[in-house]
């Protein structure tokens, strides 16, 4: 059985939590130069411009690419033979929280209740999503995630009779109420299946693949290129000024779900669609 030190987590949470708010993945950069080459407005041209420069400033200078630093929302895989010594995960977790968006300057935007409004001043707690694999290491993602995007997430009950009509009407005209609010391009998060809360996590999940990167399921897969033409079909563009660029991505997935349910969740991620990862 493997050891890992809690003080390891901890630091490496807070590597993370600078790291993902510095520096703006390949993938997006790439979509970006190529969401270039398919506009037509200039005004779309610039503000994608203007996306590209502010994320070689925020790596090179080492400041944030949004002043929303955002929930620290995590995904942590536990291989089962794995054994914490110290404090618990959740505990080197928070601390690696604490850390790095104190190290790092980063914006505090947790409050203690969602009534109360009281800030906690070190944007902990995080929200983590644990999941039990085999082996033994520990994977850690860090997604930070912005309101701008978050509050434009939604998701519904549909039946299976609505079909793959429905969740595509759903999907677009969450996207067209979101407008230009989420920082467009955005990047489509959609979870397909399982239940309420289990749809929920797999759109936020299907933000962390890197774009570029599909379902390997031959219609889903389809099913994302059909729904990102349309999404980049509404004019709603870079900035949400216009143009053929609303979307760099949408990724989809799915799960099983009971015989008389579809639920399908919506989640949205601004041009900033920052993630950093981890294996201890």
């Amino acid at each position: 059985m493997k050891e890992i030190q809690s003080i390891e987590i901890t630091n490496s949470v807070a590597k993370l939590c600078k790291d993902a708010n510095f520096e703006l993945g390949d993938d997006v950069l790439c979509a970006l130069h190529k969401a270039i080459q398919i506009e037509r407005s200039p005004i779309a041209i610039d503000v994608l411009n203007q996306i590209i420069e502010n994320a070689h400033i925020a790596k090179e200078e080492q400041v944030p690419i949004c002043q929303d630093c955002g929930v620290a929302v995590l995904f942590v895989e536990i291989g089962q033979d794995v054994h914490i010594v110290g404090d618990d995960i959740n505990s080197a977790i928070s601390e690696g929280v604490r850390i790095g968006y104190k190290e790092g300057y980063l914006r505090k935007s947790i409050v203690k209740h969602p009534l109360k409004r009281i800030n906690t001043g070190d944007n902990t707690p995080p929200v983590v999503h644990y999941k039990m694999v085999s082996g033994e290491n520990i994977r850690i993602i860090f997604a930070p995630k912005g309101a701008g995007s978050e509050n434009m997430s939604a998701i519904k009950m549909l039946t299976p009779s609505d079909g793959v009509s429905g969740i595509k009407n759903f999907v677009v005209e969450c996207v067209k109420n979101a407008g230009p609010n989420p920082c467009p391009p955005i990047i489509v998060g959609v979870g397909i299946g399982g239940t309420f809360e289990k749809c929920a996590i797999m759109a936020k999940e299907a933000l962390l693949r890197p774009i570029g990167q599909f379902n390997h399921d031959e219609d889903t897969e389809a099913l994302e290129c059909e729904l990102l033409n349309i999404i980049n079909s509404l004019n709603i563009g870079p900035g949400g000024f216009g143009g053929r660029t609303t979307a760099l991505a949408v990724h989809i997935e799915t799960f099983p779900c009971h015989i008389g349910s579809l639920p399908v969740a919506v989640n949205i991620n601004c041009h900033a669609s920052r993630h950093k990862e981890v294996i201890l």
